[in-house]
């Protein structure tokens, strides 16, 4: 029988952070202030390859780190931001940087295959709920620049994905990173992904989708959000509905929500009765949770 509540970490938290499950129902607290799952199926979590891939092609903010350099060198190799990224059907990443960037500069004088690269990716919910920062993901690899026809499949790649975006000219360098290894900490758990994981995931259907429809439901459809605390059975007294509940995170597999009251939080998550393929299917999927939690 499908039951959409399914609470993540306990019925509340400590002064350090919120509690997280250890897999047998008891709560414990994380320095890290995250909600983290316990033991769940794999065939209801993305794995840690799929959650990558989903980072790397979102919306969330990345830097660019040339290591061996001074961070503290404001002008130099340190740290900086790419304009726009895509992946390859190889599984590397494109990074479009400014032409006359210390990084572009540094791919284009080193020898080929010889410039380490580190991308830092910061996933921040796009909602207001404590302890907004969901993940942190790095994928390290060599730098190259992208040159002669590549370049048109490397504008495409970039066109598709960040239509009113700038595009490689005089002005800017496309930069590829080929995948070396992969680590992401977010909140599933941490994982390792190696080049062929990477190059085989894809990323979840939703993940253009994400920041619109959470902002969507938290803004337009709060009571009906806080009212899903209805599927949690005896957790229900911990849900301090009147105080507030934020949807924190969507994917194909279910929606989550972050649970607050009394200085006390928690996640619960909602799984689907089928993995969703596209906003269509999401709508009827959230449809259905709600009807649920209606009528519980």
């Amino acid at each position: 029988m499908f039951r959409p509540g399914s609470p993540l970490p306990g019925a509340g938290r400590s002064r350090r952070g919120p509690a997280r499950t250890d897999g047998t129902g008891s709560a414990r607290t994380t320095g890290r202030g995250q909600p983290r799952p316990g033991a769940e199926p794999d065939s209801r979590r993305p794995d840690a390859a799929e959650r990558m891939r989903t980072l790397v092609e979102s919306n969330a903010s990345a830097a660019l780190v040339i290591p061996g350099t001074a961070p503290e060198d404001a002008g130099g190799l340190g740290r900086g931001a790419p304009e726009a990224r895509a992946v390859t059907p190889d599984g590397d990443v494109l990074l479009l940087v400014p032409a006359d960037s210390p990084a572009a500069r540094a791919a284009a004088h080193a020898r080929d295959g010889d410039l380490a690269g580190v991308m830092e990716i910061t996933d921040v919910a796009p909602v207001a709920v404590p302890h907004r920062v969901r993940g942190r993901a790095r994928v390290a690899g060599w730098l190259t620049p992208v040159t002669g026809g590549e370049r048109a499949a490397c504008a495409r790649l970039l066109a598709g994905r960040h239509p009113s975006g700038p595009f490689p000219g005089a002005a800017w360098t496309p930069l590829r990173l080929e995948f070396g290894e992969g680590w992401i900490d977010d909140l599933w758990g941490e994982g390792h992904v190696e080049p062929d994981e990477f190059a085989a995931a894809a990323p979840d259907p939703l993940v253009r989708h994400e920041t619109e429809l959470l902002q969507h439901l938290a803004a337009a459809h709060g009571d009906l959000v806080r009212g899903l605390c209805a599927l949690l059975g005896e957790r229900e007294r911990a849900c301090g509905v009147r105080e507030g509940a934020v949807p924190v995170a969507l994917d194909r597999f279910g929606l989550r929500v972050r649970f607050h009251a009394d200085g006390r939080s928690f996640d619960a998550r909602f799984d689907f009765p089928r993995p969703v393929r596209d906003v269509s299917g999401l709508r009827r999927a959230i449809h259905a949770l709600f009807e649920a939690a209606s009528g519980a």
